[in-house]
């Protein structure tokens, strides 16, 4: 049968049509399974290489007291705590949400590096936890007969929980202590207000007064305010004194 040029040429286009659809709905239905494994899960971070010389590191260790501490090296961090460590390279803003990075430090690969893994902020602060309740079950007394105590003696023996402590930093943007000061304080669940003396004046006339009032005039930052205690500078030790004085004065 005789068949026209332009129907033949119809029909080879048609055709070529038809295949390249079926070549599309292929792909569609079965998209490249790499795609999906470059993109993190929604419970984990992206990928944080950690060395032993990382700069802007904080890295947080927790006692056997379930007290936090916060230094920036790997080598100040005690040998029993190096199992898991909390560590926040500064410049990045990764790791500081709900979900955090927690490295071993007893393990490195072959370029140096620790083996870091997911946490989620919540499990991490369960580790300190449970360790100040092991440690407060340990100490506590024999339990004495029960007796109904008093209104005004279960005032005087209450403790403030940090949650209800309210600190003050007096600081600056590029002051790395006001940072590792707030680091401390939060990771030991106390509310935290930030000031920046050089973006707002009232605050920098509110902290000559209180330095005024403490006899300690020209300090330099961060001046932290602990409930009226006032200390200049970030030590670990006299926040965790000045904390303990402000859960012991402040009613539940």
């Amino acid at each position: 049968m005789f068949r026209s040029p332009r129907i033949a040429h119809l029909s080879v286009g048609a055709l070529l049509l038809a295949l390249s659809s079926l070549a599309g709905c292929h792909a569609k239905d079965h998209p490249d399974p790499s795609n999906d494994s470059a993109a993190p899960k929604p419970t984990e971070l992206p990928a944080l290489q950690v060395k032993a010389d990382t700069p802007n590191l904080l890295i947080t260790w927790i006692d056997d007291k379930g007290d936090f501490h916060v230094v920036d090296k790997p080598s100040d961090v005690p040998v029993e705590a190096r199992k898991a460590v909390r560590v926040v390279v500064a410049d990045k803003e990764a790791g500081t949400g709900e979900h955090i990075y927690v490295a071993d430090l007893n393990e490195t690969a072959a370029d140096g590096s620790y083996r870091i893994k997911t946490m989620s902020r919540s499990a991490w602060d369960e580790l300190g936890a449970s360790r100040r309740k092991a440690r407060l079950e340990a100490l506590a007394p024999p339990t004495a007969p029960a007796t109904a105590p008093s209104a005004a003696g279960s005032a005087a023996i209450a403790k403030a929980p940090s949650g209800s402590i309210v600190v003050v930093i007096y600081g600056a943007s590029w002051c790395k202590p006001c940072h590792d000061a707030e680091a401390y304080l939060r990771q030991r669940g106390v509310n935290v207000v930030k000031k920046d003396i050089e973006e707002n004046e009232a605050a920098a006339s509110e902290m000559k007064r209180k330095l005024d009032r403490a006899g300690m005039q020209g300090a330099s930052i961060p001046v932290i305010d602990v409930m009226g205690r006032i200390l200049v500078g970030f030590s670990p030790s006299a926040l965790d004194r000045a904390l303990e004085a402000a859960r012991n004065t402040k009613p539940l």
